[in-house]
This record gives structure tokens, C-alpha cells and sequence, in this order.
């Protein structure tokens, strides 16, 4: 939940309400609770929007947005994770 934790630090380090960040992003302010908490991943175009409003480096956010979901993935896949995971370092 690096992307989540990083995003609310941000909001709150620049004196937003969730609901002015989710009306920025045009979704309901419930949704961008989620998003916030880790409840529901944000999608790639949000997390560039995000950066935006957030005055924040785009790049860094988009690394902690796929950190998180590369962990959610081989989490649930652990099995094949694993094997995945060498091939992918062989190339």
C-alpha cells in the first residue's frame, strides 16, 4: 500500500479535501476514499492526474502504483510467482 499511504501524505501536505482531489479527478469522493486507503486501485491515467494535482514527480508515483501491483499479483499468484519472476530476470 506504498501508493495509497504516499498519496494521502500528499494530499494532506498540500491542505486538500479528498472531495476537492476526487472532483479534480472527475470521480465520486467515495471512490477516491478507496483509492486512498488501498481499497481500490487507481488507474494509470489517474495516477499521472494525480501527480498534477498533487505537485508532485509523476515518475515516483507511477513506481509505487506498479510496486503495489506486482505485490498484489504475486501474491495471489505465489505459486507461479516465483518461477514467473526468474524468467523474467533472464531476460
Amino acid at each position: 500500500m506504498l501508493f495509497a499511504e504516499r498519496i494521502k501524505q500528499l494530499r494532506e501536505d498540500n491542505g486538500l479535501l479528498q472531495r476537492k482531489v476526487a472532483a479534480a479527478l472527475d470521480v465520486d469522493a467515495g471512490l477516491y476514499s478507496k483509492i486512498e486507503r488501498g481499497e481500490r486501485p487507481a488507474k494509470r491515467e489517474q495516477v499521472v492526474h494525480l501527480a498534477q494535482i498533487l505537485n508532485t514527480d509523476e515518475k515516483e508515483l507511477l513506481t509505487l502504483w506498479l510496486a503495489d501491483q506486482i505485490k498484489e499479483i504475486t501474491e495471489q499468484e505465489k505459486e507461479i510467482a516465483d518461477k514467473a519472476m526468474k524468467i523474467v530476470k533472464m531476460r
